[in-house]
């Protein structure tokens, strides 16, 4: 009875979603072909891997471990360091190759993009699986990269449907065959089943996909909360999580963090990354017409061990200037002196919309009227020339001593364009292809 109908029809709607293979190498592939086949990992600048080839994967080197297990597994590995921006580039590519046949496209990630297709057929004279087959080509043909695709009735299921098959696969699961797919997949890796849910299943004795989708709705709605619920729905074939084309405007916080090599204890420059890391979460708040009410600082030692605090603002703020004196304070007291930090963070919290300004009684208005119209200004000059063109002197010792990268630069960072200095570098991707 495995191959029970969980959907009267095969397709109510038809969603794909298409997942990166390994995204960051296979960006570097595609940019440098030489490097096809062999195993190489993105992320020497924090000493850890960010990302593994395949090759380098089937060598048993994963996300998260250290550079030297993973030099101590494969001595002959290709280091490389990230290169952000052109892993950008790709991702904003990829996504408007998908926009060209539905405009609806969630951007989920920066490798991965849930779309909507239902009713596409008869506007590209092809069925669904043609259609993604069909992205799918078009993303390899003009990017160079691969990636799996997984087309079902749900965003839970096409998740389910674009794992089943990697890399460079594409699997549909139509209603009638939810059960087959299901039936041999551990609860724990179906997305929205975290490792309390998991656990809980596993006492419960139920251990597949199949089994929880099986379980009776009293049972569910008894046992799990909303997000249970709406999970074991979504695998039935019942769409409730719909593709989201809208960019994201709502946060509950903003964080932004920076792993440099090697670990330092230069308390100048770790209060220059701290600040920096400040100033990059308030020009994303600045973006989304957000403001702090309250902000954790962080410093995180060699052994990963995270010294942090909590304040809370006199009033809401996203700019520097006005926060940084605080930020001052707040350093102070984290900070030891004896101790080896690896990496610095940023989190603002009880994020508001970002009002007109009720100033205190000790307050000067003239002066926080002109900060924020530098800020203003600071942000159209970023939109132009780059993050940071205009920043803090505080934060202006990482300009001098470096990012705290290890390893070969990226290629953007060793390519100058007309008017650049090593300094000084245009906020811009570049795309080495041959011709």
């Amino acid at each position: 009875m495995s191959e029970i109908l969980f959907s009267l029809y095969s397709w109510p709607q038809a969603i794909i979603h298409i997942d990166g293979d390994a995204f960051f190498t296979s960006c570097e592939e595609a940019i440098h072909p030489e490097l096809r086949g062999k195993p190489i990992i993105t992320g020497g600048e924090r000493g850890i891997v960010a990302c593994a080839s395949y090759p380098a994967k089937r060598l048993g080197i994963k996300r998260g471990v250290p550079l030297h297990e993973a030099r101590a597994l494969c001595p002959e590995l290709v280091i490389l360091p990230s290169d952000y921006e052109t892993y950008s580039l790709f991702s904003r590519r990829m996504f408007n190759i998908i926009r060209r046949f539905t405009p609806q496209v969630e951007e989920y990630s920066i490798d991965e993009a849930f779309a909507d297709i239902t009713g596409m057929r008869r506007v590209h004279h092809a069925s669904y699986d043609t259609i993604t087959l069909r992205i799918k080509s078009e993303i390899q043909r003009e990017l160079g990269i691969t990636v799996s695709a997984g087309l079902s009735l749900t965003k839970v299921l096409a998740k389910v449907a674009s794992k089943h098959n990697k890399p460079d696969g594409f699997t549909a699961i139509p209603g009638r065959l939810i059960a087959r797919y299901l039936k041999d997949l551990p609860v724990e890796k179906v997305w929205g089943i975290g490792h309390a849910t998991a656990s809980y299943l596993e006492k419960m004795k139920v251990r597949t996909a199949l089994e929880f989708a099986r379980l009776p709705e009293r049972i569910i709605k008894e046992r799990f909360t909303k997000p249970g619920v709406e999970t074991w729905r979504e695998l039935r074939g019942e769409s409730v999580y719909p593709v989201s084309p809208e960019e994201k405007s709502t946060y509950a916080s903003i964080s932004k963090t920076k792993t440099f090599s090697p670990p330092t204890s230069d308390r100048e420059y770790l209060f220059a990354h701290l600040l920096r890391n400040l100033e990059s979460a308030c020009i994303k708040a600045r973006r989304y017409a957000l403001a702090p009410r309250k902000i954790i600082p962080f410093l995180k030692k060699n052994n990963f061990d995270t010294a942090g605090c909590e304040a809370k603002l006199t009033r809401p703020s996203v700019y520097p200037l006005e926060l940084s004196p605080l930020l001052q304070e707040l350093f102070d007291q984290i900070y030891e002196e004896k101790e080896i930090y690896r990496s610095t963070g940023i989190v603002l919290i009880d994020l508001v919309p970002d009002a007109p300004i009720q100033y205190s009684l000790f307050e000067d208005p003239l002066k926080a009227e002109k900060i924020r119209q530098l800020y203003e200004a600071a942000d159209i000059l970023s939109g132009k020339y780059g993050k940071h063109t205009l920043h803090l002197g505080g934060s202006h010792a990482i300009e001098v001593f470096g990012k705290g990268r290890r390893g070969t630069p990226t290629v953007r960072e060793q390519t100058r364009m007309y008017g650049e200095t090593k300094r000084k570098h245009v906020g811009l991707p570049i795309l080495h292809v041959k011709t």
